[in-house]
């Protein structure tokens, strides 16, 4: 894989009003950064967090906010590359799965 992954987690300080009990964004933000290196190689992988509660510079980002609002989407959302992968509270499994459609080595295979 010669490619950079970009991860982007769209969340926000407060918890998502329908997610109760959820982790904050910016706990799954770390969490998921954790995780991922604890089973791919991740020099390759480049994770971005959006606070949806601020004016972003990006028009791709600023766009993808007022989506959010617009359909009240929970969040945190992840995104792998350009695909929304998670919704609220994510799975790793479906993380896992954007991340070997892409060709990222395991850790074991690396060696």
């Amino acid at each position: 894989m010669d490619s950079k992954v970009m991860i982007t987690i769209y969340g926000a300080e407060q918890i998502c009003a329908s997610c109760v009990g959820a982790p904050g964004s910016k706990d799954t933000y770390e969490w998921l950064q954790a995780a991922i290196a604890r089973k791919y190689e991740d020099n390759v992988i480049e994770y971005e967090y959006i606070d949806i509660n601020k004016p972003q510079q990006d028009e791709k980002h600023q766009n993808f906010i007022e989506r959010i609002f617009d359909e009240d989407l929970f969040y945190p959302i992840v995104f792998v590359n350009d695909e929304m992968v998670a919704e609220g509270i994510p799975r790793l499994k479906t993380i896992y799965e954007a991340l070997d459609n892409r060709n990222v080595k395991l850790l074991n295979d690396a060696k």
